[in-house]
C-alpha cells in the first residue's frame, strides 16, 4: 500500500513535467511547419494525450472488464470538458476561435450524441439491457474517419502563422513532443495502476473506479496539458486538446477496439451518466458561442456540474 502511494505522487510529478514539456514542443512544431496551433491541439496534443484512454481501452477489453472500458471514455470525456475546462478558465478566460464554435466543437457534440444514443437500448427501444455491439463500433470509427478527412482538409489550407513567437528548432521541438508523451504516458499509468490498486483494497466497485481513478487518472494528462498550455497563453492548444481528445476517445479508444474484439453486452451506466456528457458538451458549445471565450465565471459553473456529478456517482456507487 505504501509503494503504491508513493508511485501514485511519483506519477503525478512525472504527468506534470511531461506535460510542460510537451507543450513547449507541440507549439514548437506549429510555429516551424506555419500550422495553426488550433490544429496542432486537435492532431499531436490530443493523440498523445488520448494515448492513456486507448492503452486502458484495448487492455480491458481483452481482460473482459468491460465497465472499465466504457466508463474509462465516459468519465474522461465529462472530465475533460467539467474539470479541464473548468480548471483552466481559473487562470485565465480561455479564447475560442470562431471555426472551433462553427466546426470542432459541433463535431464533439454530433459524435457525442451519436455515442450516447448507441449505449441507450434499454431507454430507446426498451430492452432488457444496454448493449454495444461490433457494428456500433464500426459506426463510430466511420464517423472518425470524417473527422480525420477535416483534420487533413485544415492542413493542407493551412494560413501562414504571422506570430513572430521564438520556438524551439524542429529537432528539438520534436525530441521535447516525444519525449513529453512517453513522460505523460508513463506518469498516467504510475497513476492508474497505483489508485487502482488502492481503490480495489477497499472494495469500491469497477464502474466506479472507472469513472472516478481510471477516468481521473487517464484525463491527467489533458488537464496537465491544458493547464499548462492556458498559463503559457497557448488557448488555442488548450481548447484543441479538450475537443479532440473527446472526440478521439470516442472514435478511436472506444470504436477501434471495439470494432477489432467485438461488442459488449450488459452495460452497467445509467441515463445521467450519458445525460451528463451530453450536458457538458452542449454547455461547452453555448459559452463558446455567447462571447466566442470561457470565461472564470463559465469555467466555475462547469466545476459545479462537475462536483454534482460525481457526488451522485459516489454516493450511487
Amino acid at each position: 500500500m505504501i509503494l503504491n502511494i508513493f508511485l501514485l505522487i511519483f506519477g503525478f510529478i512525472i504527468l506534470i513535467k511531461g506535460a510542460d514539456v510537451f507543450v513547449d514542443g507541440a507549439s514548437s512544431i506549429a510555429g516551424n511547419f506555419k500550422l495553426s496551433k488550433m490544429l496542432i491541439g486537435l492532431t499531436i496534443v490530443s493523440f498523445g494525450t488520448s494515448a492513456p484512454e486507448l492503452a486502458v481501452s484495448i487492455k480491458s477489453i481483452i481482460s473482459g472488464n468491460h465497465d472499465i472500458v466504457l466508463g474509462n471514455v465516459i468519465g474522461s470525456n465529462i472530465l475533460n470538458i467539467l474539470l479541464i475546462l473548468g480548471v483552466s478558465s481559473l487562470f485565465h478566460s480561455l479564447n475560442v476561435k470562431s471555426a472551433t464554435v462553427q466546426k470542432e466543437i459541433p463535431i464533439t457534440i454530433l459524435i457525442t450524441v451519436l455515442f450516447s444514443v448507441l449505449l441507450s437500448d434499454k431507454l430507446i427501444n426498451g430492452e432488457g439491457v444496454s448493449s454495444f455491439t461490433r457494428v456500433d463500433g464500426i459506426v463510430l470509427v466511420l464517423f472518425f474517419t470524417v473527422f480525420i478527412y477535416y483534420l487533413l482538409t485544415m492542413m493542407r489550407n493551412k494560413h501562414e502563422n504571422e506570430e513572430d513567437d521564438e520556438y524551439l528548432s524542429l529537432g528539438k521541438a520534436f525530441i521535447y513532443t516525444i519525449a513529453g508523451i512517453g513522460f505523460i504516458v508513463l506518469g498516467s499509468n504510475f497513476v492508474v495502476d497505483s489508485a487502482s490498486y488502492i481503490a480495489t483494497a477497499f472494495g469500491v466497485s469497477q464502474k466506479l473506479i472507472s469513472l472516478t481513478i481510471i477516468a481521473l487518472g487517464t484525463s491527467l494528462p489533458e488537464l496537465a496539458t491544458s493547464v499548462q498550455a492556458t498559463r503559457k497563453g497557448e488557448y488555442d492548444i488548450a481548447i484543441g486538446n479538450v475537443v479532440g481528445s473527446n472526440i478521439f476517445n470516442i472514435g478511436l479508444v472506444i470504436g477501434v477496439p471495439i470494432t477489432i474484439f467485438g461488442g459488449i453486452n450488459s452495460i452497467n451506466f445509467n441515463f445521467i451518466d450519458l445525460f451528463t456528457l451530453v450536458i457538458a458538451t452542449v454547455l461547452l458549445f453555448i459559452f463558446s458561442l455567447n462571447d466566442k471565450k470561457i470565461t472564470k465565471k463559465e469555467g466555475l459553473f462547469f466545476l459545479l456540474v462537475f462536483a454534482i456529478y460525481y457526488a451522485n456517482v459516489i454516493i450511487t456507487g
